[in-house]
């Protein structure tokens, strides 16, 4: 089975399917810390991250928001002095896509590098 992080973001159509909780639990295995957390009755996949200072922050956030920009597919991120809130959904849709997970996956790469 080939992992998230390999797999494309690609248009999220309205009336595109959400990834149902069984599904969810699959992915999530692959996605160490990440949780679902429910905001206003959108399911939302969300995980912190730790860092040194504000400045190391401030550059993964860039570089998620930069990764995003490349594929039209945007999170909130919340930036703060040694840690970075990063929480995926899809508008589109209101609540979560296969997309979410995908830039999930991406998202930690980008952290482990």
């Amino acid at each position: 089975m080939r992992s998230l992080a390999e797999e494309t973001c690609s248009a999220c159509l309205p009336g595109s399917p959400a990834v149902l909780a069984d599904q969810q639990m699959i992915f999530l295995r692959q996605l160490p810390d990440w949780c679902i957390a429910t905001k206003l009755g959108v399911e939302q996949l969300e995980k912190i991250f730790a860092f040194k200072d504000f400045k190391a922050a401030l550059d993964f956030a860039c570089a998620v928001g930069a990764l995003a920009e490349s594929v039209d597919h945007h999170p909130a991120i919340l930036v703060e002095w040694g840690k970075v809130t990063v929480t995926w959904w899809t508008h589109t849709i209101y609540g979560l896509h296969r997309n979410d997970f995908v830039m999930a996956a991406k998202t930690d790469i980008l952290y482990s590098n």
